[in-house]
């Protein structure tokens, strides 16, 4: 008897860009191809529009700048959306932009490979069940794409909970709990913020240094402060302005365990994409105890955790906001050639 095999993937020729990825980015690239009249297919991994904000958001998040700094080309945000729509905001709005453009992603549809063949001069996209090829390939699956899970000694070990943001909802299912939150970033202050009001008690370790800005000054969006200071001054005294600013609305955080990197926001932002974390409450209850911080983590014990600094402290769950990294490298074949 012969060896069955596997039968070989479907193809289909794409007159048009394939774009890789159905949340705002790819959106943004079919609307506007479409508007000049251009045919395209987007690839989706999973079965919703803009998934990361479907599926891997917290409750309570909201846009962190500004809606008119985030809107898509081509349709802006409802008049009567406030200045940071909520995560259902946006939602409703990513469906509605689809929906205005006639943009149907073809879900579920993983990408396992896409590499560009040098003879045909074409790129060939295959997912798990068929081989889609076009003389175009966009890649729109952002830096997002897949939690990272830190390598902790003893992280195995712990008998409590332990969850990546990215499947935490609400601190409702932590009330009253002791939580270890791994991680300073925008996702690591708005969880601890979050735990805070259902009476948990969040101990957020700060590793390195970070620099915290006001999410506004007086009214006005940090961010579009600096959008605008930088059309007309060097990007050094803009950062120095920023500074500026945080310290007199936050005030000195390096005696929160806070520390600012010697380098400015914007810059550190340019050179190794780190972005500053926007405060939205998380520093007063920091200064009022109700977030603890702590230093990096030495071992996870079966109850808790030990500090570089020797102390060791018993939790009940542990919280992982150690961010996201972009799976591309996994799937995109590319060749020198075509460089």
């Amino acid at each position: 008897m012969g060896t069955c095999r596997e039968p070989e993937p479907s193809q289909i020729f794409l007159p048009g860009p394939i774009i890789v990825g159905a949340g705002p980015s790819g959106l943004a690239v079919a609307a506007c191809l479409s508007n000049r009249g251009v045919p395209s297919v987007i690839l989706e991994r999973t079965d919703c529009l803009a998934s990361l904000w479907q599926k891997r958001t917290y409750d309570r998040l909201k846009l962190h700048l500004p809606k008119h700094f985030c809107e898509l080309p081509l349709m802006p945000f409802p008049k009567n959306f406030p200045k940071y729509p909520s995560k259902q905001q946006f939602i409703s709005y990513v469906e509605s932009y689809a929906a205005r453009f006639n943009i149907k992603p073809v879900f579920n549809q993983t990408v396992e490979k896409a590499e560009f063949d040098d003879v045909s001069g074409l790129w060939n996209v295959k997912t798990q069940d068929v081989v889609y090829t076009s003389t175009w390939l966009v890649v729109a699956t952002g830096e997002n794409a897949e939690p990272v899970f830190p390598n902790i000694p003893g992280l195995k070990k712990f008998t409590g909970p332990v969850v990546h943001t990215s499947a935490y909802k609400s601190g409702s299912v932590f009330a009253n709990r002791k939580v270890l939150v791994v991680g300073c970033g925008n996702s690591g202050m708005e969880v601890s913020l979050d735990l805070c009001r259902y009476n948990a008690l969040p101990h957020m370790v700060v590793r390195n240094s970070v620099h915290v800005l006001p999410r506004d000054f007086f009214g006005l969006s940090t961010f579009g402060i600096a959008m605008t200071l930088l059309k007309w001054f060097p990007l050094k005294l803009v950062d120095n302005v920023l500074l500026l600013l945080a310290n007199s609305t936050l005030g000195n955080t390096d005696h929160l365990g806070l520390r600012r990197p010697k380098t400015g926001p914007i810059e550190l932002k340019n050179v190794t994409g780190k972005t500053p974390v926007l405060d939205v409450g998380a520093i007063s209850l920091i200064r009022a105890g109700q977030i603890r911080v702590t230093q990096a983590v030495k071992e996870i014990t079966r109850n808790g955790a030990k500090f570089l600094n020797g102390q060791e402290i018993e939790f009940d769950s542990i919280i992982l906001a150690t961010g996201y990294k972009s799976n591309v490298p996994d799937w995109l074949k590319v060749l020198q050639s075509i460089y």
